[in-house]
This record gives C-alpha cells, sequence and structure tokens, in this order.
C-alpha cells in the first residue's frame, strides 16, 4: 500500500494518501487527519461496528466474526469500525507481535469483511505498545487495518469523528498500580487533551454532513460494568449536544446497548461485546432518570450495524447467533430549494 508523502508545497492532488480500498486522506484545518470514503452509487451507505474484540477467537470472537460476515454480505457494507480494546489483555507488544494476524487477520476472513476498517485505541490497547497499532507496518501485513488515536472519516452523507478518549481517564494515571500505560504519544495530558478538544468542536461546527457521527472508546453514557465516564461528560458531551451530533458509538462496557440524551437528539450506542462478555454486570441506571432514556441493553456478545440515507438511519444490534435483539431508526427531513416567485 503505497504513501505519497505530504509536502505543504505540492498541489491539492499530492495530498493525497492512498490506499488499496480508493481511501484518500487530506489534513484539515482542525488538527485531525481526514480520510475521505466514498458512498455507494444511490447515496447510501452502510458499516459494522465493533468492539473489546482481541482474543486470538477466544470468548466467542470467532462466532461473533461469522455472524458479522453474514450480516456484511446482506448488507453489503462499505467498512467497518473498532471503538478499541482491540487486542487483549494488554495491547501489542510491538509491531511484530502475532497477535495482530491471530486477533484479527485470520479471525474476520469473510468476504464481506475484507473492506476497510477504522480503529481507535482503547485503554487495554495503552497497556501495550500503543505505537505499534498506529504502525504502517501493520497496514502493510493487512491493508484493512487503519488505526490512528484521533482522526475523522468523510463518507459524504455522514462524517464519523474518532476520538481517543484513553487519556481523559483520570484513573489511568492516578491508578497505576496494577498496569503501565503507554504515553509517549501524549507528553502533556493536559495540552493534549485542550488541543484535542478544539479540534474536534472546530471540526464538528464545520461539517456540513446529513449525519454527524462521533466514536470513542469509553461509554459517555452506560449502565454496563463500567457505566459513566464523568470526565466525557464534563468536557466532551457539551461539545456533542451544542453541535447536533446524531450518534455517539462507543465500546469499553462489554455489553451492547441504546441510550437516548433526554438534552438533545444525540443517541449512545455502546457495540463492545466483540468477544467477552459480562453476564448479569449491569447497573440499575438511577442517574440517567434525568439525563437519559434506556432503550436497550445486552449482557452478551455481539455487534452493530449502521444503515444510513439522506432520510433515515437504520441501527440494529445482533447477538452471537446473528438475531436482530434491538433495531432503531431515526428520520431527518430532506430539505428541498425551491425558486423564488
Amino acid at each position: 500500500m503505497a504513501i505519497i508523502p505530504y509536502k505543504k508545497s505540492t498541489t491539492l492532488c499530492s495530498f493525497l494518501f492512498l490506499f488499496s480500498f480508493g481511501l484518500c486522506l487530506v489534513t484539515t484545518f482542525a488538527g485531525l487527519r481526514r480520510f475521505e470514503h466514498p458512498t455507494k452509487e444511490d447515496g447510501s451507505m452502510s458499516f459494522l461496528v465493533l468492539g473489546d474484540w482481541g482474543r486470538r477467537g477466544a470468548f466467542n470472537q470467532s462466532q461473533v466474526a461469522f455472524q458479522m460476515g453474514k450480516v456484511g454480505e446482506k448488507l453489503d457494507i462499505d467498512f467497518v469500525v473498532s471503538t478499541g480494546d482491540n487486542f487483549y489483555d494488554n495491547g501489542l507488544s510491538s509491531e511484530h507481535d502475532a497477535a495482530f494476524e491471530e486477533s484479527f487477520t485470520k479471525i474476520y476472513t469473510q468476504n464481506s469483511l475484507q473492506k476497510q476498517w477504522y480503529s481507535i485505541l482503547g485503554n487495554h490497547d495503552y497497556r501495550g505498545d500503543a505505537e505499534a497499532q498506529l504502525s504502517p507496518l501493520l497496514r502493510k501485513i493487512d491493508n484493512r487495518w487503519l488505526c490512528l488515536r484521533s482522526f475523522v472519516v468523510n463518507a459524504e452523507l455522514a462524517e464519523i469523528f474518532f476520538v481517543d478518549t484513553t487519556p481523559f481517564v483520570n484513573m489511568y494515571f492516578t491508578n497505576t498500580k496494577d498496569h503501565t500505560y503507554d504515553w509517549r504519544g501524549v507528553p502533556s495530558r493536559k495540552a493534549y487533551i485542550q488541543t484535542l478538544l478544539k479540534d474536534v468542536e472546530l471540526a464538528l461546527e464545520k461539517s456540513s454532513a446529513k449525519w454527524k457521527i462521533v466514536v470513542g472508546h469509553h461509554a459517555i453514557r452506560s449502565i454496563g460494568h463500567h457505566g459513566d465516564t464523568q470526565e466525557l461528560i464534563k468536557h466532551l458531551l457539551p461539545i456533542l449536544q451544542a453541535n447536533d451530533v446524531d450518534f455517539y458509538m462507543n465500546g469499553h462496557d462489554h455489553c451492547l446497548e441504546h441510550i437516548s440524551d433526554n438534552k438533545s437528539g444525540l443517541q449512545f450506542l455502546t457495540s463492545g461485546a466483540g468477544s467477552k462478555a459480562w453476564r448479569g454486570d449491569m447497573k440499575n441506571g438511577e442517574g440517567l432518570n434525568k439525563e437519559g432514556q434506556v432503550n436497550f441493553f445486552y449482557d452478551g456478545q455481539g455487534f452493530m450495524s449502521v444503515q444510513l440515507n439522506p432520510t433515515q438511519a437504520e441501527i440494529e444490534f445482533y447477538d452471537v447467533f446473528g438475531n436482530v435483539l434491538h433495531s432503531w431508526t431515526a428520520s431527518k427531513q430532506l430539505l428541498l430549494l425551491h425558486p423564488s416567485i
């Protein structure tokens, strides 16, 4: 997969980073790298969302992958989104770690899954060599793989903003007795978070996409094991609410869930059930009475699909057997321009 180096003095065509899927990348004014991904000819798009999966096929990872392949073929998906915790328990040890192929390449083998995978880092990924997952070498081993800390995918119909949420969480910096984290890419936590929030806010403000989607590893709202992430409620949620974001998608809690925000049209969608799930581990959700509405919760393995067109979004959650557990549809008006009379 050849990459054309970026040079500020070159023409627009030289800004492109070319990938085997016809994908291109340019830099953006907001400081976030931006990938262009075309929609289908009819203007629609579809993709799968999976989180917390990399266990060399164990804990039903292979079974979930099989069902993803079937759904991916049925929906003719355009790409896959990974919400982080890509490799357990402690990320990759290096860019040569066999776990990459054993947990990714050799598991997601069906034809429909041979599409671009957009991935972000989770807290378990930061426990290993975080830089390894960002390495171009992995894209040479498997050209589906694309993992960055934060970036934007512009799919014409929708813009998807990937946000590196792990550095927001205080406990990873204050409780390091049991685990260490690879913070080489975060030399100054405060400056890193401030810059990221500014970049995300600016990109969202300037977005004219029909659908705005934000992806992070940690849940903003959840009744699963970890529950709400207070740091994201404080710093990220107000930005999403103010900029009419439609969906916030995450992993971290090993479950599937759908929660509606009471202060905006934002929907919180958790898909962190790619392998090991936490049966019966559920919070009572008392804190959501004023802030949100729980529409669906499932404590087993599975994944999520997203289908979009200019006027409608359809979200579906599947279990390890491919059964649809929950469906939800959102509609938008198609604005028509009428000539003045």
